[in-house]
């Protein structure tokens, strides 16, 4: 018999070992996930009516500085802003006189400054500046770090009267508290709990020729800076609050100690901004943060939700209003194709964030039992940037006056992205031509601009950069931040690209106007591309390294080689990409090391201020949550838009499809149009779950239709970075959920309850919560419908449950997959956690497990499989079960 051929059953063997090692390793990666410190997530933004303007004092009460948000923080980024200041002025490269320090604190009111409440200088964090590599750095490692002369009577700034008595030369530092009491007394420049990789700190800020000026300040939560605490509940008078901080300004004059200027303004003259005699000077502002922690009752039931990137800082916020209800609605990130394929697959994982359809994904089906798409939030995805100016020698006046300011605006065209993303400057396969000697095969980079602050076409759209200097290297200007894995996103990117003649020109081999030419890695012409293979970026949803280029970097002595993936690292995820744009650190280990155990690359940390240029791909929420500024967009009309509320409405009025309209860049064609906006859809199959998490899906969909699209920085409201579903789109989602609450189609078949629990259902056309299979029957709608039959073009279901094929005023279902999570009680406040890949990664190794070897016992999996968890408990992520009937077809005899 076939069965019995030893080739057949050892492919047969080695499919259920991938099967079952790709089950086991995603079902561990889920349960590890499940064990991620709980923290909510709230609404980043402008934080309307808490913004807090104090005056300076002595040499600087004329200054003013504003703090954009102080009240409902989590970690994201604040506009500290000032006037009335003097010029900034420099020792060469070093800042001199006249700049602005900014630090975050914990603690109460030290009582030195009555009029303005702050507290002390021991419990800031401040002083982590580079410990080597100073060269380009512009502090003179005593403004920079903690360190202090004593002096009983001081004289000058940076001088002490407490710290460093005793010492050599009186030489002292300020010692770091932290919030559980730990001192550290020495080493304070880089300790064991915070680093110039961590830090918040701000070291140096610019004060403009017209005395005005302008920094973004991350601020930091208890999961970013644990010795920090902020937004730790604690109890206040009988009453646990979230524990408040402090975000402390301390400006750096021209005028000593006896109020007279500076004598040699050669050198610089500032010391630690934490010195007795600096903090005198300092400007506090109390900050008020969301709970970390815990925020819903423990022991509430949870509702599984997952899905796309887009809705996460949305979900955070509603998900804090939600708690009163009793209800915790757990939320895990996963990107949007593979949450698509894992609600096709298992329809009772609850609800998904989607922006396509089910069934839109080439290779896949769109089940046929109904599902739901409701529209919950409508956003996009940005080209975000930190870019600072440096002048040339010999630029203009005027640009030399903006020195170290920030870039607010860039136009962008697809071919520019693509040009980006291809991995196409010169400089982006690093050490690939270095002057006129050019490796093989890289002739093709030879003219190519350095980067794009250096390319003609770039410059045409951003005429400001032919008079800017920037380093162009991989850590700028030659690459985008992005994303490891499959996201609509990306795909939203290239087709964006591939909608505009002159992206698809480039890539298919033809220069551009000022002869640069496409890495041909990724030309979309088979005749020139060296893989053998043509791009195919109109079917792409990641964003590739092809490029195979490795070197030993050079001018480093390195020993080892790095290659496109070191040159260019992936971020987790879009939040990720924004949160290290605004730190202004690529992650290029850049800087080799031979002295350590063993030699290896190590990052340099951020960029050096007043030169930073760093890009990403993020999304809109992410980029307003961390302050980033966004690049003007090409649309198809030729005109240049921005992501706001008006160009993402604009767009969304473009959108097109009978399930889940899509928003297409090529479709987009209205001048205010925004053209990587993107509509998200709630997605689930009612007929999987059973009705007690049916209507708590609807309970959650009524709210983001409601006062979920309330604009605002309290928790429970839109946050910045979407824009309000229109009156229309609300509707829909609001009859999508009043359907979902009352929907008496088909039973969950096996009793699915969206969150891992089971309760019995019928099937086969059996009936839920007294209603029959064929009350509830839910037929397709157009144009931004809430419901799908789950035929193509929206026709009534013909099986998998027995719906009705006339309408019904209750929507249907139709949505994107989901993998079912209990999270630990609350939305993660941080979406950037690297948990979320739990489970595609955890798939990926127990597939490779299962190719490695057997499971113990030898060849047979041993069922139930129990995984330990911290704390003594285990979790089973395979239970004892039969395999349905195509499945025993594949075991040998008598293994089924």
């Amino acid at each position: 018999m076939r069965a019995n051929n030893p080739k057949t059953v050892r492919i047969r063997r080695l499919f259920l070992r991938l099967l079952t090692g790709a089950t086991a390793g995603a079902l561990a990666g889920l349960a590890l996930a499940q064990t991620a410190p709980p923290a909510t997530a709230a609404a980043a933004g402008s934080g309307t009516g808490t913004a807090v303007t104090v005056s300076g004092r002595g040499e600087f009460k004329n200054m003013r500085f504003t703090v954009s948000q102080t009240e409902h923080l989590t970690s994201q980024a604040v506009t500290v802003s000032w006037t009335g200041g003097t010029p900034t002025t420099l020792a060469g490269t070093l800042f001199n006189t006249d700049f602005v320090q900014i630090m975050q604190c914990w603690g109460d009111d030290d009582g030195t400054v009555p009029a303005n409440p702050g507290p002390p200088r021991t419990q800031c964090q401040y002083g982590a500046s580079p410990t080597t590599d100073r060269g380009s750095w512009p502090g003179n490692e005593y403004d920079d770090t903690r360190k202090v002369f004593y002096s009983a009577d001081p004289t000058n700034y940076g001088q002490d009267d407490r710290y460093g008595a005793g010492n050599v030369s009186g030489l002292g530092e300020v010692p770091f508290k932290a919030v559980d009491g730990t001192l550290i007394t020495s080493g304070t420049q880089n300790n064991a709990l915070f680093n110039r990789n961590t830090t918040n700190e701000v070291d140096f800020a610019r004060t403009g020729a017209d005395g005005t000026g302008t920094e973004y300040v991350e601020v930091q939560t208890a999961n970013e800076a644990p010795h920090l605490g902020c937004g730790v509940p604690v109890r206040q008078n009988g009453v646990a609050k979230p524990r408040s901080c402090w975000l402390v300004i301390v400006p750096q004059g021209h005028l000593d100690l006896d109020g007279k200027p500076y004598a040699d303004t050669s050198q610089v003259n500032a010391g630690s901004p934490v010195s007795a005699t600096n903090w005198k000077n300092r400007v506090a502002v109390k900050l008020g943060f969301n709970t970390v922690g815990a925020n819903c009752a423990l022991g509430s039931d949870e509702r599984a939700t997952t899905g796309s990137e887009l809705a996460a800082d949305a979900m955070s916020s509603w998900q804090t209003a939600l708690c009163p209800s009793g209800k915790v609605y757990g939320y895990t990130e996963l990107g949007e194709p593979d949450t698509r394929s894992r609600l096709i697959a298992d329809g009772s994982s609850g609800l998904a964030f989607t922006t396509r359809a089910l069934g839109a994904d080439e290779g896949t089906t769109a089940p046929a039992d109904p599902t739901v798409y409701a529209p919950t939030a409508l956003s996009g995805t940005v080209i975000g940037f930190t870019v600072e100016r440096r002048p040339k020698a010999g630029a203009s006046e005027a640009v030399r006056k903006l020195a170290g300011t920030k870039v607010e605006s860039l136009d962008l065209t697809p071919r520019l992205v693509a040009k980006l993303l291809t991995e196409s400057y010169r400089n982006s396969p690093w050490g690939a031509v270095v002057g006129t000697t050019v490796a093989k095969h890289y002739g093709w980079a030879k003219n190519n601009p350095a980067g794009l602050a250096s390319d003609p076409e770039f410059i045409a759209l951003n005429p400001e950069f032919a008079e800017l200097s920037v380093p162009e290297t991989p850590a700028t200007d030659t690459d985008l931040l992005t994303a490891l894995g499959h996201s609509d996103s990306a795909r939203a990117v290239w087709q964006w690209i591939v909608s505009d003649k002159e992206a698809r020109n480039f890539l298919a081999g033809v220069s551009d106007d000022w002869g640069m030419r496409v890495n041909p890695y990724f030309s979309t012409n088979i005749d020139l591309n060296p893989s053998g293979f043509a791009f195919d970026p109109a079917d792409t949803d990641t964003y590739p390294k092809s490029d195979p280029w490795c070197t030993i970097p050079p001018g480093t002595g390195a020993t080892q080689k790095q290659c496109m993936i070191d040159f260019h690292p992936y971020v987790t995820d879009m939040h990720d990409g924004a949160l290290h744009t605004r730190r202004a650190d690529s992650l290029w280990k850049a800087t080799w090391d031979p002295l350590a155990s063993p030699p290896a690359y190590k990052s340099p940390g951020p960029q050096t201020v007043g030169s930073r240029f760093v890009i990403t791909v993020t999304d809109a929420a992410s980029a307003a949550r961390y302050g980033l500024q966004t690049a003007r967009l090409r649309n198809a009309s030729g005109a240049f838009v921005a992501p706001t509320t008006a160009s993402l409405t604009a767009a969304a009025a473009s959108a097109s499809g009978a399930k889940a309209p899509e928003i297409s860049p090529a479709k987009a064609t209205a001048k205010g149009a925004y053209p990587l906006a993107q509509l998200v859809y709630a997605a689930v199959r009612p007929a999987k779950i059973d009705s007690a998490a049916r209507k708590d899906y609807a309970t959650l969909l009524t709210y983001a239709a409601e006062k979920g699209q309330i604009s605002g920085a309290d928790p429970g409201r839109l946050p910045a970075g979407y824009a309000p579903l229109s009156k229309t789109l609300r509707a829909k989602t609001a009859k999508a959920a009043a359907a979902l609450a009352h929907y008496t189609g088909a039973a969950a078949t096996n009793g699915g309850t969206g969150e891992g629990s089971s309760t019995s259902g019928g099937a086969n056309g059996g009936t839920s919560g007294g209603g029959s299979a064929d009350s509830g029957g839910l037929g397709g709608t157009a144009a931004g419908g809430a419901t799908d039959g789950g035929t193509t073009g929206g026709a009534a279901a013909s099986g998998g449950g027995g719906a009705s094929a006339s309408p019904s005023d209750k929507p249907s279902y139709d949505g994107g997959q989901a993998v079912q999570t209990t999270a630990a009680g609350t939305t993660p406040a941080d979406p950037a956690n690297a948990l979320r890949y739990a489970v595609p990664v955890g798939a990926a190794l127990g597939a490779a497990a299962g190719l490695g070897a057997p499971f113990a016992g030898g060849s047979r999996l041993r069922l139930p499989l129990r995984v330990p968890l911290p704390g003594g408990r285990t979790v089973t992520v395979i239970p004892e079960l039969a395999l349905p009937e195509r499945l025993r077809r594949l075991l040998p005899p008598g293994r089924g």
